[in-house]
């Protein structure tokens, strides 16, 4: 076999390798956070510290280009004041809804709702690893109570099986 031929047989089967491995993109990707820190006060809906607004607003830088079709929080002060300035740099509402539903009855709803874009989601310590887990049909770490900085990001594909990413949030 002559070098050319060799070399050409060489990029056919790199060109045939990369197709292999291309996964077509997410059709939908939900990204579920825990509220940004929050007051150390002994009152049930403590609102966001200095430090916590700071998190919330790099949120939203980090989530900038992302085509956001929705955002979700629960009705605590902690989780609004999480979601707004992602929602408003989208021009987007923040949809409530209750902290108290079941991971798997949301991640359903949520699922049926969005098929496209990107969807925020603002829960809790307690609630957004099951969020997250319900939605992938994964396994999620739980949280601890002094864990703010996890970003779960489950990504939907049309066909095939969701995947999650965990990384740390800005």
């Amino acid at each position: 076999m002559s070098i050319a031929l060799r070399i050409v047989a060489s990029m056919l089967l790199a060109l045939l390798a990369a197709c292999a491995t291309v996964r077509a993109p997410p059709a939908t990707t939900f990204v579920i956070v825990r509220h940004a820190e929050k007051v150390a006060d002994d009152s049930q809906d403590p609102a966001l510290t200095a430090e916590g607004t700071a998190r919330a607003q790099r949120l939203a830088t980090a989530l900038a280009t992302a085509p956001l079709v929705a955002v979700y929080a629960t009705a605590y002060r902690r989780t609004q004041q999480t979601a707004a300035p992602v929602a408003q740099a989208h021009a987007l509402p923040i949809t409530t809804y209750d902290a108290r539903l079941p991971a798997a009855e949301f991640a359903t709803l949520l699922r049926r709702t969005h098929r496209r874009g990107h969807v925020l989601v603002v829960a809790h310590s307690n609630t957004a690893p099951a969020i997250a887990a319900a939605l992938c049909g994964c396994e999620v770490a739980p949280m601890d109570e002094s864990e703010y900085d996890r970003r779960m990001t489950v990504q939907v594909p049309d066909n095939g099986p969701a995947v999650l990413i965990t990384a740390s949030m800005p």
